[in-house]
């Protein structure tokens, strides 16, 4: 029985004030520990992260079934869990390179990519409003990157950070899409959730190691942000919104996403005094303006 569309709508708010906060956990994460391996540290905390969201899911397992009729809602929970391991990877390290603005904003042009990949794997057809909001949108992620590079603030590496951003964003796009074909193909989310994350974490596991990152030795607080991290952000929001994509397409998922910037920027200022410059605000709302020119024919 499908919920009443109060209920989606609510679950998807908490859905993306979860996953929003994401950002200020691993940024007060990296500032409590002194550490030149970035790298090495960023996917410590992606890991920690995965890790700790599947041990809380665990009793999740007790009620999978396995069903030969369902094996491909197997096939595509898996998928999803690879596709979240590489966008937790890519993501949570460029925000060690460039600001939570420019971050969270090139991380949250999922509807572009949903619909891109929904027209290479479904045949659907691009419209000419939707090729404009295409190239709207790739000229607001060359003002972005052009205005980060020079806006200086202690960020080692923009343009990488940019780039890693944008991977995260793919990655996040073929998660929603395979997560949507899971549920819809026989798996109820709790079964998902439970094969996605735990597929992640296990991808995610040796990775700190492999970068000569230990998963001890650091302070309380670090942990601390790392459990936020595990039950805000991915087991309530992550959680949240992938309930909410079995009623509701994967594109109006990914575009209410769209508000994660907008909150994690303010939290940003708020905690950090991380100000953008406006030169960056402004290659961010065009890229915004290109995503709601490429989604309004399909609206």
């Amino acid at each position: 029985m499908k919920p009443a569309r109060s209920q989606i709508l609510l679950v998807v708010v908490i859905g993306i004030i979860g996953v929003s906060l994401a950002a200020i956990w691993v940024r007060l994460a990296a500032d409590a520990v002194t550490i030149n391996n970035k790298l090495g540290f960023s996917l410590f905390l992606a890991a920690s992260r995965m890790i700790l969201a599947a041990i809380i899911l665990l009793p999740s397992w007790k009620n999978l079934q396995l069903d030969h009729n369902k094996s491909h809602a197997y096939y595509y929970a898996i998928a999803a869990g690879l596709c979240l391991a590489i966008h937790f990877a890519t993501w949570i390290t460029s925000l060690a390179y460039t600001s939570i603005t420019a971050s969270t904003v090139l991380v949250t042009t999922n509807p572009i990519w949903v619909g891109l990949f929904s027209w290479w794997w479904y045949g659907e057809q691009l419209s000419p409003q939707g090729i404009i909001g295409i190239a709207i949108a790739l000229c607001g992620g060359m003002i972005m990157a052009i205005a980060d590079s020079g806006q200086g603030g202690g960020y080692s590496n923009p343009i990488l950070g940019d780039i890693l951003a944008l991977i995260g964003a793919v990655m996040s796009s073929l998660y929603i899409i395979f997560g949507s074909q899971a549920q819809r193909r026989g798996l109820d989310t709790g079964n998902y959730i439970a094969i996605a994350y735990s597929t992640a974490a296990f991808c995610l596991l040796p990775l700190p190691f492999l970068f000569g990152v230990s998963y001890f030795g650091y302070e309380g607080k670090v942990y601390l942000y790392i459990c936020l991290m595990a039950v805000m952000s991915q087991v309530i929001g992550h959680t949240s919104l992938n309930w909410s994509v079995r009623w509701v397409s994967p594109t109006v998922i990914s575009l209410s996403l769209l508000f994660e910037p907008v909150i994690a920027s303010l939290a940003g200022a708020i905690v950090f005094r991380e100000v953008p410059s406006i030169n960056l605000l402004l290659g961010g709302l065009i890229i915004l303006w290109g995503i709601g020119v490429f989604i309004k024919p399909s609206a």
